[in-house]
């Protein structure tokens, strides 16, 4: 389990941090309030002598840019900004290649570090710039949107998509910090953040029960801004997200795969959907973890009873359960296996797929028969 200590620090008062330990490439994930506003005297203090460049895009930058650069300049840290375009789009080549230019035109040099700061688009694309700019410069992931908070953000994954699809392209880079500000998530649209917190009860199902039967009873009011348990909900998730990192860096054991409980089946709705506004990355995941739990009710290896409490709290919650409440075209049951093909789990061809014995015990299932998985899309597909 990841260390956690929580500590009185200065004007942002009480903030957690917990330990991703992982020897010379360890770090802390620091969760609190106030922290993009007070950054600059803690980057100063973690990596002396670097200078800072900012990835933002333009969104989250004409709301929390200004509060970091000014902290920044302070301290005489800030070598400048990127603002890329909102969205999944641009987790492209042709993006990844302008920003690189663009760090480089602003000086970056071995030393310094860039921050990511936005949701998770961003800190995927911040992320894997710097793993390759001069070969590798350090990264400070400060994560603006719930999910990037208790997923994205932490563990070192970048990459970018392709027409192939989701995250094919990237490295692992574990960042020098990730400084999670949770006052800034009152900044999220409701969509957005219930798409996130689609992320926060994947930790539940996937190995926490009680934290999943919290979440049954407090939901309404992590969505109202309760700050005790709103920040709770996002400590929990990143301890686990980190004890799981910590145990499987790399996913060479494929206890690190456990975290991709419904993302084979969301991944492809994503692609099928364009990487667009119709169909945001937790509302795929959503569907995707329903369908895990269905298919694996269907396999006998779940009680019926825990795959319909599943979907019970993501329709009480607001988001999408099956493939009807895609806006617009549906995908067929070839689409689908085309797409899910290029999961990067598949080994050797054959498909793998995290499923659930239940609530908080999911697994991963190496050898799924493709003929009964091809059924089960028929199904899914046809209740379109």
């Amino acid at each position: 389990m990841a260390q956690t200590q929580t500590k009185t620090a200065g004007p942002t008062g009480s903030e957690t941090e917990i330990a991703v330990a992982l020897a010379a490439r360890g770090y802390p994930i620091v969760i609190g309030e106030g922290l993009i506003a007070s950054a600059g005297q803690r980057l100063k203090a973690l990596l002396p002598g670097a200078r800072f460049a900012v990835v933002s895009d333009a969104n989250v930058a004409a709301l929390h840019l200004a509060p970091l650069k000014a902290s920044l300049e302070a301290e005489d840290l800030f070598l400048g900004s990127a603002v890329v375009a909102p969205g999944e789009a641009s987790k492209s080549f042709p993006v990844l290649a302008k920003l690189s230019e663009t760090l480089l035109e602003l000086g970056v040099e071995r030393g310094d570090c860039v921050i990511a700061l936005g949701g998770g688009v961003v800190g995927d694309l911040a992320g894997f710039a710097g793993s390759i700019l001069r070969r590798g410069v350090r990264v400070v992931q400060m994560p603006t949107t719930l999910l990037a908070q208790v997923d994205s953000a932490i563990g070192g994954k970048t990459g970018i998509d392709t027409k192939q699809g989701k995250n094919l392209v990237g490295t692992f880079h574990q960042p020098s910090l990730v400084l999670s500000d949770i006052s800034v998530l009152s900044t999220l649209s409701e969509r957005e953040y219930r798409a996130g917190y689609a992320e926060v009860a994947k930790y539940g199902l996937l190995g926490d029960a009680p934290f999943f039967a919290w979440l049954e009873e407090n939901w309404q009011d992590i969505f109202a801004g309760d700050t005790p348990k709103r920040r709770h909900a996002v400590e929990t998730s990143a301890r686990a997200k980190a004890t799981i990192v910590m145990e499987d860096e790399l996913e060479v054991s494929g206890k690190r795969a456990l975290l991709n409980l419904g993302h084979t089946f969301g991944h492809a709705l994503e692609a099928f959907a364009g990487y667009s506004d119709r169909l945001l990355h937790g509302e795929a995941i959503s569907i995707g973890m329903r369908q895990a739990f269905t298919y694996s009710v269907e396999r006998g290896l779940c009680p019926a009873e825990d795959a319909a409490r599943a979907e019970a709290h993501f329709r009480a919650v607001g988001l999408p359960t099956a493939i009807p409440a895609i806006p617009g075209d549906k995908p067929t049951p070839g689409e689908m296996l085309r797409l899910m093909a290029q999961d990067k789990k598949v080994k050797g061809g054959k498909m793998v797929l995290v499923l659930a014995r239940g609530i908080g015990e999911a697994f991963v299932e190496d050898e799924v028969s493709m003929t009964e998985l091809t059924d089960f899309l028929q199904r899914e597909c046809a209740s379109s």
